[in-house]
């Protein structure tokens, strides 16, 4: 099946708000047969609205909405939804059963616009949403399916979720795909390429399996997918398929599933019952941000020092000034100083230390914007 989706909103189109909703939901409904093949945003403008919805509708098997089924004025997405498949709004008792439930649990009073979430078109057939008070809604005709969901992330996951993808499921023809991504890191995409060789060799030429590569700031990540109709081939062409990658390229992945990098790295340090200490100067705590957004991460990270100033490197790390007047900064030397500092003071097994010119301003031709040294000082005995 092909899909479009279409999200609706002023908000979206000026990137007041950044469109999360799409990716969701094309991710999901991949893992279910339903392939998404186009995607569509358009403003709180009626006319727009309804020619998306012509659009969409007759070129694809599904059409997501979301979008526009708020209380407010600008909330027009149900009214046009129930125009194009030329039907009225009636009220629903179990919506407005559950209305009331939600409204009494968070303790607050119903007012108009909150009842009349409960109108549905006549012809729909009502998806709960737990988490709110507009439904969501579903047209089926002629094997094509529509579906009308809220704009609000976590109440569109919660009907994708719990009640689109079992629908599809028990629709499903048998195909079964599955994915599996390899995170790499310290090699550039076209570099990884390079070592991984020819794609066809290694996936084959029958469509049933591609590889995808999908840079980022933090390195490229090797998504692996596989469709077929038996379960048991699926998984054995996946493991064939991550073989193969990880003889090529074993050194540059450091995760074959959701965990980041800090999680690795966190997991590494534990094992091997290591503590590390940051020295920031450029990135101002970044780096020891991501390290303490790993739970547990107490265990392994004593202390962060953020020494933006020249002063704050003589006061925390016990830098000497002159190095900094005669060096720089930014230089190899101060930044081995920093790591060594932040080392004996935290009294940790290893420490890291950056400094950096982030820019706009700043610069010079010695030391352009963007230069950035990264040292590491640790207890030689552990090594």
């Amino acid at each position: 099946m092909t899909c479009e989706i279409i999200t609706i909103g002023d908000e979206l189109l000026i990137g007041q708000v950044i469109n999360t909703n799409q990716a969701f939901i094309a991710e999901q409904l991949n893992t279910v047969g339903v392939f998404t093949d186009r995607m569509t945003t358009v403003g709180d403008d009626a006319e727009q609205i309804k020619k998306s919805f012509v659009d969409a509708y007759a070129l694809h098997d599904v059409v997501c909405v979301t979008g526009g089924l708020g209380p407010t004025h600008d909330d027009i997405t149900k009214k046009i939804v129930a125009e194009f498949f030329q039907t009225d709004l009636i009220m629903n008792e179990q919506v407005l059963s559950d209305i009331k439930a939600l409204a009494q649990k968070r303790n607050i009073s119903l007012i108009q616009s909150n009842i009349d979430q409960a109108l549905v078109p006549r012809t729909c057939t009502v998806i709960p949403n737990t988490n709110g008070t507009a439904p969501g809604m579903m047209f089926e005709n002629d094997a094509k399916y529509f579906f009308v969901m809220p704009g609000v992330p976590f109440e569109m996951k919660a009907m994708i979720e719990e009640w689109i993808i079992p629908f599809f499921k028990n629709k499903s023809d048998g195909l079964i795909v599955r994915h599996r991504t390899l995170k790499t890191t310290g090699i550039g995409e076209s570099m990884l390429a390079h070592e991984i060789g020819d794609i066809d060799s290694i996936t084959g030429t029958d469509g049933k399996a591609t590889l995808a590569f999908l840079p980022n700031p933090i390195g490229t990540k090797l998504r692996i997918t596989v469709k077929d109709y038996n379960a048991e081939n699926v998984e054995r062409k996946i493991s064939a398929i991550e073989k193969v990658l990880r003889t090529k390229a074993e050194k540059y992945i450091y995760s074959s599933d959701e965990k980041e990098l800090e999680d690795v790295i966190g997991i590494l340090l534990r094992e091997k019952r290591l503590t590390v200490a940051t020295a920031e100067s450029c990135t101002g705590g970044l780096i020891a941000n991501r390290i303490t957004n790993v739970p547990g991460s107490s265990d392994y990270f004593l202390r962060g020092f953020i020494t933006y100033s020249n002063q704050s490197k003589v006061d925390e790390l016990g830098i000497p000034m002159q190095l900094i007047v005669q060096q720089g900064a930014v230089s190899k030397e101060v930044a081995e100083a920093m790591a060594r500092g932040a080392r004996g003071v935290s009294k940790t097994d290893i420490a890291i230390s950056c400094t950096g010119i982030a820019g706009p301003t700043g610069g010079s031709l010695e030391k352009p914007v963007g230069l950035c040294y990264i040292r590491w000082n640790y207890f030689e005995e552990n090594y």
